[in-house]
């Protein structure tokens, strides 16, 4: 099983980041308040008033921006290190574990219609399990994974 989608494993990014769910963030002082961006994801750009706000939109706008890769069914980009001066945004388990389904659909050019029918269940259902809007077990998640013979990994640290 090894690798899933993009050559980036479940456990491990390639620059050896145990958690894959955050992506390294600038937020700079501007004029009267703080600009943040992201490299890896560079539709992601929001602002904050004060550093704690700047903090918050910056999560929101990660995960808002999650959906341009869904709706163009385009790979997610891998979290990169984080450089002198960044900082770290997490994106939610439950947001990074359809990421992982998506890259690994995307890898293997599985259509949402031929995901439903190795799943066995209706394409209506993985439309719901690809919205990042939509509530999934993850139980539901880890059989798509399984449906494209990938192993959903958690882990504590």
């Amino acid at each position: 099983m090894g690798g899933l989608a993009r050559g980036f494993p479940l456990a491990r990014t390639p620059h050896g980041n145990t958690n894959m769910a955050q992506y390294p963030a600038l937020i700079e002082p501007g004029d009267g308040g703080f600009t943040v961006s992201f490299r890896d994801i560079p539709e992601a750009l929001t602002c904050g008033d004060t550093l704690e706000d700047a903090r918050a939109m910056a999560a929101d706008a990660l995960l808002t921006a999650m959906d341009f890769y869904f709706e163009d069914r385009r790979p997610v980009p891998a979290p990169s290190a984080a450089r002198e001066g960044e900082e770290l945004i997490s994106l939610p388990a439950s947001a990074w574990s359809k990421v992982l389904l998506l890259n690994a659909m995307l890898e293997q050019r599985v259509t949402p219609a031929e995901l439903a029918r190795r799943m066995g269940t209706r394409p209506q259902e993985v439309t719901r399990i690809m919205d990042l809007g939509h509530s999934t077990k993850i139980d539901t998640i880890e059989k798509a994974l399984a449906a494209l013979d990938h192993q959903l990994q958690l882990s504590v640290a």
